[in-house]
């Protein structure tokens, strides 16, 4: 939970209105500037510049020729966390000089959501150590060759060199990282077993293969290949020096960890919620306010997942009915008699793995030309369809977004997972196209990054349930729509959103009701009828991301429950189109300003038509 607080908090002052022009010495050092977007642009800028990490991902400096920062590293020690929760008090501070009284509509909005992130950050420091920050799916393990491979880009010989600097430098920041991996062990937050032996098992995975295949080898080898700026002779000597540096720096920083996990393994534990851990029930009801934007309770959560589970498998019986299937012997059942039929799979071979690819951008290129009616906004950042890398595509989710560069250089990517073939029926590629891609995640966060105008913190603000929401609202908007016409395209539609019901469960039940990891494991099977390999990474997913999951239909069932009062409201003065610009012309915002947002929208053609 802290990481991704301080991932977006680092963002919220770091980065806004980077592009706003020259600023005027007063508005620079004054205690209070005469603008307050002012204020929060040079914070944001100040702490930006001390982010290569973070300037890399937003990708703007290189279209100007300054490359410097694509040799540096973040700094990742616990002195910097210190820092950065010393500054979110500071900069709280700052923002409450400005009064409501003294600023226009849209930025008190900015004000309201800033102090809402900050707030949450300050009060959320007792738990700055409740989280896994290596584990099966995030961390410095993967997460860095995963940086390294999709964004650090490569296209001249300074870029290569740039390249070689951070692999030079892994090795620290492996060392800081171990800092805040030991506080833990000794506040007795360690992982349960198997996230210690899926991480070790990854990791000596990486170091045992063969250089030239490992991803921070190749990536930078299919790069330079590709350049028309790069000559063979300086070819080979870039790969010498990378094969240099992953055996004198990348490998030695793995055994690091390696070593530190390997003798973490006798104090690990099989008990997987966090209830076990100290001050761990209160942890977790501040991870499902941060990631809900609500103050549901756990059990309301649980109970609304209950009733939603039923709703859904009803609804999938009845259609499997209307089409010749029998469901007498129940829901589980009648899923796997679906599953076996081996003519909703593609082969499983590497031609089979590139047909997916290639059918998920034609989805994706036919429902982008169809949504005209729905949307009056549209983003122009483009997308693409891409493999999960193999390195990690075992204990990777199903599919996951990466955001544009801001300077568009760098498309929307989606990411699919084509480990097991048969996760991937073809009855439920539209739906995650649509999750994940066009209408979802690459409308909402390419368009709010393109706004204008607006602090760039509140064109990526964190607000998952918003986020989230919002992609699997537009699973359901996508089949309103009719691009999903097949019944069993909309069997795919409904147990992607039984899915997200199961997971209110589990979650829940795991964090809250003190499920085993095998039980929950046991529920979503018999609920969902997803495949084995599946389940078991999502649920292992919900033991080290506690909260997160419940996020998509809490936002979801917000979102829907608003374009339903905005009809009842509205009537024929109703629009797709207009709910749409108002759910979307704001960032993401917490789910109680976005009630606020439409309401207002509502009163606004209300009072149009009195007139």
């Amino acid at each position: 939970m802290i990481k991704i607080i301080f991932k977006w908090v680092s963002i919220l002052l770091l980065t806004i209105l980077i592009f706003g022009g020259a600023l005027a010495s007063h508005e620079w050092y004054a205690n209070k500037p005469f603008f307050f977007r002012s204020y929060l642009d040079r914070t944001m800028i100040k702490v930006a510049f001390d982010s290569p990490e973070t300037l890399t991902s937003l990708g703007f400096l290189e279209s100007i020729g300054i490359k410097g920062h694509n040799a540096e590293l973040d700094d990742s020690s616990q002195k910097k966390s210190d820092e950065l929760f010393h500054l979110m008090k500071h900069v709280k501070l700052g923002i409450e000089n400005y009064s409501e009284e003294e600023l226009n509509d849209s930025e008190n909005l900015s004000r309201e959501i800033a102090l809402y992130l900050l707030n949450f950050g300050i009060n959320s420091e007792q738990f700055r150590y409740h989280n896994y920050p290596v584990n099966q799916l995030f961390g410095i393990q993967n997460d860095y060759p995963s940086f390294m491979d999709a964004q650090h880009q490569v296209n001249v010989v300074e870029d290569a060199e740039n390249y070689i600097s951070r692999l030079s430098k892994v090795k620290l920041k492996f060392e800081q990282s171990l800092e805040g991996l030991k506080i833990r062990e000794e506040k007795g937050i360690i992982p349960p077993l198997f996230v210690i032996e899926r991480v070790l098992d990854e990791m000596t995975r990486f170091v045992e293969q063969p250089i030239e295949e490992n991803i921070l080898y190749s990536s930078l080898k299919t790069k330079i290949d590709d350049s028309d700026e790069i000559s063979s002779k300086q070819q080979s000597a870039i790969l010498a020096k990378v094969a240099t540096q992953m055996q004198e720096s990348v490998h030695p920083a793995y055994q690091i960890l390696i070593e530190y996990f390997t003798n973490l393994k006798r104090k690990a534990s099989t008990d997987d919620g966090f209830w076990r851990l100290p001050l761990g029930e209160q942890a977790y009801a501040a991870s499902l306010k941060f990631f809900t934007t609500t103050d549901y309770t756990p059990e309301q959560i649980h109970q609304m997942g209950l009733t939603e589970v039923a709703r859904i498998q009803s609804e999938i019986l009845a259609i499997l009915a209307s089409q010749g299937y029998s469901t007498e012997q129940g829901f589980t059942q009648s899923i796997e008699i679906l599953k076996a039929q081996e003519a909703f799979y593609y082969p499983d071979t590497d031609a089979g793995r590139a047909q997916i690819l290639a059918d998920y951008q034609t989805i994706l290129d036919e429902i982008s030309i169809g949504l005209d009616p729905a949307f009056r906004i549209q983003p122009k950042a483009g997308m693409e369809v891409r493999r999960i890398p193999k390195f990690k595509e075992k204990t990777a989710p199903g599919a996951y977004y990466q955001q544009p560069s801001i300077d568009g250089s760098r498309p929307g990517l989606f990411f699919a997972n084509l480990y097991d073939i048969k996760a991937t029926p073809k009855y439920s590629m539209r739906t995650l196209a649509y999750h994940e891609g066009i209408p979802g995640h690459h409308f909402q966060i390419a368009i709010g990054m393109e706004l204008e105008g607006m602090p760039l913190f509140r064109r990526m603000s964190p607000f998952t349930a918003y986020t989230e929401g919002w992609a699997l609202y537009a699973e359901y908007l996508a089949w309103e729509l009719g691009f999903e016409n097949d019944p069993f395209d909309n069997i795919g539609r409904l147990q992607a959103e039984l899915f997200r019901a199961v997971r209110l469960v589990v979650d829940t039940g795991l964090h809250h009701k003190r499920w085993t990891r095998e039980q929950s494991i046991q529920y979503m099977l018999a609920n969902t009828g997803m495949a084995l390999s599946d389940v078991t990474s999502e649920i292992e997913r919900y033991i080290v991301m506690p909260g997160q999951a419940t996020s998509y239909k809490v936002g979801m069932m917000k979102i829907l429950s608003l374009r339903e009062k905005a009809k009842a409201a509205l009537g024929k003065q109703f629009t797709l189109r207009d709910f749409h610009d108002v759910v979307l012309k704001n960032g993401a915002v917490p789910l109680h300003i976005l009630e606020r947002l439409v309401d207002q929208y509502i009163e606004r053609l209300q009072k149009i038509t009195k007139k």
